[in-house]
């Protein structure tokens, strides 16, 4: 039987890495000029790792590499621009990447967007399907090679509860043929979330790739952007003068899970998990009080489905990184 980690929901990323030494590896991390992204990337660097954070706003992530630096004496801080809405600007961003780095020992798929309007991305899919899974789909299929080159290497990829909302409906994935929904939506992108570390992880172990998916927890971040005081409110995240149930994490509570899974010895020789409060999640109890805040669906880690969305996500992107040559 697995031992459950000595972690909980109030573990901070200090804590997760109090024993872990990252002088020597590479790391990326989208989203990283903001929210989790910004802790995540904190943390790693604080422990000694070379850390390439993304951004749409440069100045923005360069301002937010500066105080990393600052904070943690660790000079090695990167910023690159990423639009993960752009298949054309991942490939630009891989490009650049591969041409400067030949190391990448831990990559932290965390940016993306929440509950938005319905919007389209350049490429024409559902904004929130294709920015939170498609644009990590591309972006890791292009980055593969680097990260076989520097095994034994993990990929996180950032979940969500929000998973608990939508299966993949491959029937229509864009909302071409039903109403939008936004939590709809983000629910199925979380969902294809999780299933990509199931499929990305039986895909590649054997060349020493192992892939993980992460709950971060509620925590209020600008992920948020979309939604009003009103809605926050009757959600009771937050109370009529804005401040925040005591239920949320904070950025160093919530970064602490991915952070968990990119380093923690206690995961080697494992992968293809849902995580969440630094440990593997147990299943969802159907039915329970807590099936819709705790736990981990069937849906989100059914390696059938996980196998059925890497083939249509492959189909959507024009990139299979395990295609037979």
């Amino acid at each position: 039987m697995r031992d459950a980690s000595k972690f909980g929901p109030e573990t901070t990323t200090a804590e997760v890495l109090a024993d872990i030494d990252l002088h020597g590896k590479v790391a990326l991390v989208t989203g990283g000029s903001s929210g989790l992204g910004q802790e995540t990337a904190r943390a790693l660097a604080d422990k000694g790792a070379h850390v390439i954070l993304t951004a749409r706003d440069v100045p923005k992530g360069e301002a937010v590499a500066a105080a990393i630096r600052a904070s943690t004496g660790n000079q090695g801080v990167e910023v690159e621009k990423l639009e993960l809405d752009s298949l054309a600007g991942i490939r630009s961003f891989a490009e650049r990447f591969l041409a400067r780095h030949e190391e990448l020992h831990i990559l932290v798929n965390n940016a993306g967007v929440m509950a938005c309007p319905f919007a389209k991305t350049a490429d024409g899919f559902e904004m929130q399907f294709g920015t939170n899974h498609l644009g990590h789909f591309l972006m890791t299929g292009l980055l593969l090679p680097v990260l076989r080159r520097s095994a034994p290497s993990r990929i996180v990829s950032v979940s969500s509860r929000g998973h608990h909302l939508s299966p993949v409906v491959f029937e229509d994935i864009n909302f071409e043929h039903r109403p939008y929904h936004n939590w709809q939506s983000y629910g199925q992108a979380k969902t294809a979330n999780s299933l990509f570390a199931v499929q990305l992880d039986a895909l590649g172990q054997d060349a020493g790739v192992r892939a993980f998916a992460a709950h971060p927890g509620g925590i209020m971040t600008p992920l948020q952007r979309h939604l009003t005081r009103d809605e926050m409110m009757a959600a009771g995240w937050v109370d009529e003068d804005g401040n925040a149930d005591d239920r949320f994490k904070t950025p160093e509570q919530g970064a602490s899970t991915s952070t968990w899974a990119a380093t923690s010895p206690q995961l080697e020789g494992m992968g293809g998990v849902y995580c969440e409060n630094c440990d593997i999640a147990d299943p969802t109890e159907v039915g329970s009080p807590t099936a819709r805040i705790e736990g981990v669906d069937a849906h989100a880690i059914d390696p059938d489905v996980a196998a059925r969305l890497w083939t249509v996500s492959a189909q959507l992107t024009g990139v299979d990184a395990f295609a037979a040559a």
